[in-house]
């Protein structure tokens, strides 16, 4: 296992960092920037299947509009499980070393700058042009602006926004190592409670076990942390064992996500193995990073690219399927899709460099001086006064025959 190490990741002791710091995914000359690759694949494939497979935006089978290419739309969807496998990586990256005030930081100022603007730009679409669907009650965009409403039965303004509320209970769970340390013990012990939390939640009568476990998507998350100590550390026959198991799970849910995606009529319609091909895909180029197989790719587009694909995901579902319903008596199925995506994608970059970046910063630093001041004004717990050492018996002995 060792000899697949890159060499700029000398062996060490055990608990040192061989891997990347916590700027390689960040920033730094050391990002990995095929991590940004793999995002905008998996954001351009889910935007495929909403745009080239769903039947909303056309009002007739896709079939009949693109007979060729809403075959391999069908299988779109998989980006979001594509997202969860790198998320998994990036959160244990990110969180490591880090206080649980300081990771609530960087999870809400990276989390909610771009999805505040996302909310209000669909929103404003849908009251404009309620076509493919409209807004029912103001009170919906409200609770939106929170990222709750997954667990508070208000819908989503956009129908994209549910795998925001599932990132939202990994974090939860996570924060409970940062609490505990994020060692590499400790991220072990997670991967194995959840993993078991996952097996048995399906048959247990336990709602919040179910709540929780998210058990058709955490061998994802699972499996993302497990690569992520591969590359810290270096691979060995425990977190293959992790992979494997998470990899075997993730098979099982392949039938009941096509349902999900595509209705039962069309999921039974198509064969599952491209779908099962498209997961081990994904596996092996996690495994490709965390060997280090592509250190070396560091075209300087990816990171610009990669900065993209969340205020991309958030805002070209509902939006652009409102657009294309819009326009597609005026111009052809091609030309639209691809325009639609283009002004997705300047849409993007402008909440990016506009709302985001600056928002984030200045979020950021706003709640590091709260959470400074919980902090400072939290007194610590008063020192239990030690009790002073008793002497052995015979010593006890000695010193009262001296008195």
């Amino acid at each position: 296992m060792s000899a697949w190490r890159p060499r700029s990741r000398p062996a060490g002791p055990p608990g040192r960092s061989r891997g990347p710091s916590r700027s390689a995914e960040t920033g730094g000359g050391a990002r990995l920037a095929v991590l940004d690759g793999v995002r905008i694949l998996a954001a351009l494939s889910v935007l495929c299947y909403h745009y080239l497979a769903l039947q909303s935006a056309w009002g007739k089978p896709v079939a009949t509009v693109f007979p060729v290419a809403s075959k391999g739309a069908a299988y779109g969807w998989l980006g979001v499980e594509l997202f969860f496998l790198v998320s998994g990586f990036v959160i244990c990256m990110s969180a490591w070393g880090r206080t649980a005030g300081e990771f609530a930081v960087s999870r809400i100022s990276r989390l909610f700058p771009a999805y505040w603007a996302a909310v209000v730009f669909t929103s404003t679409v849908l009251f404009a042009w309620p076509e493919v669907r409209g807004v029912k009650a103001f009170r919906d965009v409200v609770v939106n602006l929170t990222m709750l409403q997954g667990g508070m039965d208000v819908p989503h303004i956009d129908d994209a926004y549910w795998t925001l509320f599932v990132e939202l209970k990994f974090y939860v769970l996570f924060a409970l190592v940062v609490l505990r340390g994020v060692t590499y013990r400790n991220c072990v012990v997670f991967c194995g409670v959840w993993t078991l939390a996952g097996i048995v939640a399906p048959t247990a009568d336990s709602g919040l076990l179910s709540f929780f476990a998210i058990p058709s998507f955490s061998p994802y998350f699972i499996a993302g942390i497990a690569f992520y100590l591969m590359r810290r550390f270096r691979p060995n026959a425990v977190l293959w064992t992790i992979v494997g198991l998470q990899f075997l799970l993730a098979q099982s849910f392949v039938r009941s996500r096509m349902i999900t995606n595509l209705g039962r009529t069309t999921a039974l319609e198509l064969p599952p193995w491209p779908a099962h091909v498209i997961i081990a895909c994904g596996f092996l180029v996690m495994a490709g990073i965390a060997l280090g197989a592509f250190d070396r790719i560091r075209w300087r587009w990816l990171p610009h690219a990669g900065a993209l694909t969340y205020p991309l995901y958030l805002i070209h579902m509902m939006a652009g399927l409102t657009f294309i319903h819009h326009f597609r008596h005026d111009v052809p199925p091609v030309p639209l899709v691809l325009g639609v995506t283009a002004v997705m994608a300047a849409l993007a970059w402008l909440i990016h460099r506009l709302v985001e970046r600056p928002l984030s910063r200045l979020l950021r630093a706003g709640l590091r001086r709260g959470v400074e001041d919980i902090r400072r004004n939290t007194p610590l717990r008063a020192a239990i006064p030690a009790i002073p050492a008793q002497p052995s018996a015979p010593e006890a002995e000695r010193i009262r025959a001296a008195r």
